[in-house]
């Protein structure tokens, strides 16, 4: 279970995330929604100590993140940030390697090169595994970042924006994968989406933000509704069902 317990941030006069106080649940996938600026990869930054919170306590499994040892930590939660930018020349295979250094230190075993070919089966990255990551597309660059998360093996794996750069088709299957790595994984996915009708497909529960505050938050048939969607994002917005799935539409 991720934990936080008034957490706060502040730029300047600005209250960027204000008293954040939550339980995500243990499994399955997580997905905090909200318009621009609500905070919400601000909250998760501080949560996978990425940014140093101004007040309050995270804990992820029983772990404080503040005070956890880095080795520790980062063989408990994993994170993928929004701005994957590498400046050296790696391949596929290389940046996937990189998700085993908190139990390598950089000396791969037999068991780490397990944990690497199955990341990168598992994002179907078999035939790319040679290819410089300059030479793939926006898509497959993603999908190798998320393959080198897999590959840290972590219990709790956080992802700001996964589907930055995928297609409809793409994002589909990035949903589905994380779907299934917390199935048939055991993994706890937190996820930061814009889009809410992936939210609503894929997530076992949501967090919904709104200037730097949890407006509301519970499993994704509560979350769904036109009350709670037009409340959030300040515009009407009307819930179709197709399917027995709810779909929401947006109407300003």
């Amino acid at each position: 279970m991720i934990v936080t317990s008034n957490v706060t941030k502040n730029y300047g006069a600005a209250c960027v995330v204000d008293g954040v106080s939550l339980e995500l649940p243990a499994g399955g996938i997580t997905s905090i929604i909200g318009p621009n600026g609500a905070g919400k990869s601000t909250l998760l930054s501080m949560v996978s100590r990425l940014m140093a919170m101004d007040k309050g306590t995270v804990t992820v499994g029983g772990l404080d993140v503040t005070t956890a040892p880095s080795d520790e930590l980062a063989r408990r939660m994993s994170i993928l940030r929004q701005d994957n930018h590498m400046t050296a020349r790696l391949t596929v295979r290389d940046l996937v390697s990189f998700g085993r250094y908190p139990y390598s230190k950089g000396r791969l075993t037999v068991d780490d090169k397990g944990h690497i070919e199955k990341a990168i089966t598992y994002l179907d990255l078999d035939a790319l595994a040679h290819r410089f990551l300059d030479e793939l597309s926006g898509g497959q660059r993603q999908r190798a970042f998320v393959a080198m998360v897999l590959a840290q093996d972590t219990d709790y794996v956080l992802l700001d924006e996964p589907l930055n750069n995928l297609d409809m088709k793409h994002a589909m299957g990035m949903m589905k994968l994380m779907q299934q790595a917390a199935n048939d994984l055991g993994k706890t996915v937190v996820l930061v989406l814009h889009d809410i009708n992936f939210a609503s497909w894929y997530s076992d529960h949501i967090v919904a933000m709104k200037h730097g505050k949890v407006s509301a938050q519970g499993p994704a048939a509560e979350m769904i509704r036109p009350e709670v969607l037009s409340d959030i994002y300040e515009m009407d917005i009307k819930v179709h069902e197709i399917g027995g799935q709810r779909i929401s539409v947006y109407y300003g």
